[in-house]
């Protein structure tokens, strides 16, 4: 009997729902099933150990091959060799000679022994309702310079423990070249004294000195005044750096670098600092209105070693400096410059470039640092992004190159907010990479040159600095310029007490809000 009409239907629509169900074979998604991090990882231990991967094989070759020989066998090499005795002597002295031009061209190894950060006195602090009181009753700026401050200041990431030299606290504020000499002395001595003891260098040790302050350069200069103080040697080759800005101090670790090269056992300090008692701005200037919010007093001294003997007990090696100097394009020299305004109060004017410089500057740096310290596997990356670019002319994003890994830990200079996150961005960094700068920021604010100091500090007093660790340090400087100090630890960091932490490590990390309300 032919079915009705109803069942007709009832058969189409199971027809299609058995259809929708059936599913279909396909291939596995391997970009969902595979975890493409683990992909990397490989790939990035392989090329790495390519070398050792291919070696392995060769002298398991080598010794199965030792292992057929005979004693007839060995007594024909001998025989070979004894019948051939000028050819073994010659090539064992050319052997022995290479070596020695080898090792004795090699530069120096440079040896970090240790480095102190001077703390200031608690009644130098400067909470931001205290800094904003002072500077309205200070006379010299008006409303809208007041309330500009106030904003920057709630932007900074600065906390309520920065510090200001005592010139700075009365009123109305003294400027003068004593109080400047005393703000000097009490950062430069104070961080000194302390190196001195943790080492137990003697003052007359010390062969060669380098100091760099950018704005405060008297007469006597600032390493005369350290001479006299600690009556060093009569002989010490002394080196004073001014107008280099923040990223001085990584200069002043390159000069020493190299006198230590020339000069045969000996030791260098570095003292890095910035004098702000002359150097405050009392206008209304916008542009030079952010360095009196973010500047702050700190310094730091490094005691630098060429001893081989100091390698056991000093914390970390010099791996590379890498310099990048922008300065032949006006637009860069223009972008951080100390100038009068139009009634001829000094300050230091900030461009509303400077982050767009300072990250062409930091391309070209790392450009040069890049070869240096990453693996074979990222530089192998990076080349066929480039290749892919310029001569395929194909559309591809330009590949960036994974820097951690090849740093345990990054010092990026404490210039403010901005700046660090403009480097965890374009570096493709973790916040805990960046955590060092930003607690220095929140504690300390901007030491200038010595804020990569109190941030390697800051990793000590954490016990984040494990041996074999490789350490980044990069600031800028007007100039423009960027510059690169890579250390490597020598052994396992233990937490100083005589570290600027260590009163107050517990409190950190703090989140800092992106705006601050003061009341």
């Amino acid at each position: 009997m032919a079915p009705s009409p109803v069942q007709n239907a009832s058969m189409k629509q199971e027809e299609r729902v058995s259809v929708q169900i059936t599913p279909r074979r396909r291939l596995p998604d391997f970009l969902q099933s595979v975890n493409l991090k683990y992909v990397k990882l490989g790939y990035h231990y392989l090329i790495t150990h390519l070398l050792t991967l291919l070696f392995i094989p060769l002298v398991l070759t080598i010794l199965l091959e030792a292992g057929r020989m005979g004693p007839d066998d060995l007594r024909q090499l001998w025989d070979n060799l004894r019948f051939n005795l000028v050819s073994v002597i010659t090539c064992s002295a050319l052997l022995v000679f290479g070596g020695t031009v080898y090792f004795m061209s090699r530069p120096r190894s440079i040896f970090l022994v240790d480095f102190a950060c001077y703390l200031p006195d608690e009644r130098l602090q400067v909470p931001i309702p205290l800094f904003m009181e002072r500077t309205r009753m200070a006379g010299f700026f008006d409303e809208k310079s007041l309330d500009f401050q106030q904003k920057i200041l709630e932007r900074s990431g600065l906390g309520p423990k920065t510090y200001l030299p005592a010139a700075m606290h009365e009123l109305p504020p003294c400027p003068s070249m004593k109080a400047a000499r005393e703000e000097a002395e009490q950062v430069m001595f104070g961080c000194l004294d302390e190196l001195f003891e943790k080492t137990s260098i003697k003052p007359k040790d010390v062969g060669i000195l380098v100091v760099n302050c950018s704005l405060f350069n008297p007469t006597p200069s600032l390493s005369a005044m350290i001479v006299n103080k600690y009556h060093m040697r009569g002989n010490i080759r002394t080196y004073n750096m001014g107008g280099m800005g923040c990223s001085a101090g990584v200069i002043a670790i390159d000069l020493a670098k190299d006198m230590l090269q020339i000069n045969g056992s000996t030791y260098a300090i570095v003292v890095s600092t910035e004098n702000i008692t002359q150097n405050w701005y009392f206008g209304n200037r916008r542009s030079m209105l952010i360095p009196n919010c973010l500047f702050r007093v700190g310094g730091a001294a490094i005691l630098l070693s060429n001893k081989r003997k100091d390698a056991r007990r000093s914390k970390y090696k010099l791996n590379h400096v890498v310099r990048t100097h922008k300065g032949a394009d006006d637009k860069c020299y223009n972008c951080v410059y100390q100038e009068q305004d139009q009634q001829g109060n000094m300050g230091v004017s900030l461009s509303k470039d400077l982050m767009a410089i300072a990250g062409e500057t930091l391309k070209a740096n790392i450009t040069t640092l890049g070869p240096l310290v990453l693996p074979l596997s990222e530089q192998l990356l990076f080349f066929t992004s480039l290749v892919t670019r310029k001569v395929f002319n194909m559309k591809v994003k330009p590949y960036i190159p994974d820097f951690k890994l090849a740093f345990d830990h990054f010092c990026i200079h404490a210039g403010g907010r901005a700046v660090i996150d403009e480097l965890e961005k374009n570096l493709q960094l973790t916040p805990e990479h960046c955590e060092p700068s930003r607690m220095t920021l929140h504690r300390f604010g901007n030491t200038s040159s010595s804020s990569i100091w109190y941030e390697l500090a800051y990793m000590e007093a954490k016990e984040h600095v494990r041996r074999g660790h490789r350490v980044w340090q990069i600031a800028f400087g007007s100039g423009f310029k960027c510059n690169s100090a890579v250390w490597q630890a020598l052994r396992n960091i233990k937490p100083s007490q005589r570290s600027p932490w260590a009163h107050c490590i517990n409190e950190y990390p703090q989140h800092v809000d992106e705006i601050q309300k003061f009341g």
